[in-house]
């Protein structure tokens, strides 16, 4: 069923944009590039999650602030990934995931929704327009939420969009705040997934509901295997993860946080198009239905790949940028093997509510 949106822009999604130079060191000195990368991989040189769980505001920051620009580049304002249709573009699954989880959220004009690791606000700003509801995103990354307020201002979404920065472990607003809550694809950068539940439950209402999609290792994932591991560090180093959870470890966190499940389900399995197909290089390319995603094909990445490493030769781009390169480059070759193996998804959706 068609549902009409509560604004009259229909949609708010946008397409990615060219790689923009003043941006790639996030909210770090161009010269601390170099040194941030390093440190940034260095969390990930063992298996062992605790030195990454027990730094995850570090690693996460420095994450997001070296890799942003180049998630706009790829992805535009909304850094997520979508169950997609045969018959439609990656951008139109986009917006449609987001509507679904919206659809989730019983929330009407005026009602008060955080966006829980909202990113420079794509999704935001999209489930603002279609429910009418006052969306705020939270984010612990000063560099995304200047450029959240930037795209805000530019979009005309500064009427009833607002960021606040904040650690998703320690929520800085008063019990029952919000009428509903939704997070896609950022609370598996929570250092301990009950500990980020719970909070979500103390500022939501009673009877208020919680959405989300959340990336899992799925029941497949053998930890004895030694190509499964090289294939979970790789997602983790190249996503920014302290560590990397089951689908029953956040049905189970749920639970223990407060919450009733209303739904559950791997949204992968329902899917035309693998979820991972936006990121597989070796894909079909069809320029007239998704000309902006040449830049993930096998071509488009040596593209990027000698483009980076140009600029940063010549002093244009800041040193360390051809290291963000690489830990992107393995994050994605990852997850497309996480995904052709069946131990990884990005869309276990859970629709879950606050008791009253």
């Amino acid at each position: 069923r068609t549902r009409v949106c509560a604004d009259p822009k229909v949609t708010m999604a946008s397409k990615s944009s060219g790689l923009n130079l003043k941006h790639m060191a996030g909210n770090l000195d161009s010269k601390e590039t170099g040194t941030a990368t390093k440190e940034y991989e260095d969390y990930f040189k063992e298996e062992e999650d605790s030195k990454r769980t027990g730094n995850y505001t570090d690693v996460v920051n420095k994450y997001y602030d070296l890799a942003t620009s180049f998630y706009e580049y790829g992805w535009g304002e909304s850094f997520h990934f979508a169950h997609r249709y045969k018959w439609e573009t990656l951008r139109e699954s986009i917006v449609r995931h987001e509507h679904f989880l919206a659809s989730k959220l019983n929330v009407k004009p005026g009602d008060k929704v955080l966006d829980v690791g909202c990113g420079v606000g794509g999704p935001l700003r999209e489930i603002a327009a279609f429910t009418g509801a006052a969306v705020t995103g939270l984010n612990n990354n000063a560099f995304q939420i200047k450029r959240g307020e930037e795209m805000n201002k530019a979009t005309g979404r500064h009427d009833n969009c607002d960021f606040v920065k904040a650690d998703f472990m320690n929520i800085p607003k008063p019990d029952a705040t919000y009428d509903a809550v939704y997070q896609i694809e950022a609370t598996c950068h929570a250092p301990d997934a009950v500990g980020c539940y719970s909070e979500i439950f103390r500022v939501l209402k009673p009877g208020g509901v919680f959405a989300s999609y959340e990336w899992c290792l799925t029941d497949k994932y053998d930890p004895t295997n030694a190509e499964h591991r090289r294939i979970r560090q790789e997602i983790l180093i190249g996503n920014g993860l302290p560590t990397a959870r089951t689908c029953e470890d956040v049905l189970t966190a749920m639970k223990k946080a407060g919450f009733e499940i209303l739904e559950e389900q791997d949204l992968v399995k329902t899917a035309d198009i693998s979820w991972y197909e936006p990121i597989d290089p070796y894909r079909a390319w069809r320029p007239w239905r998704d000309f902006w995603s040449f830049k993930t094909t096998i071509w488009g990445r040596a593209v990027t790949h000698y483009l980076v490493w140009f600029l940063e030769t010549v002093g244009i781009a800041p040193k360390g940028s051809m290291g963000v390169s690489g830990f992107l480059k393995k994050g994605a070759d990852g997850l497309v093997a996480g995904g052709k193996a069946g131990i990884y998804t990005v869309m276990y959706f859970t629709a879950a509510r606050k008791p009253l």
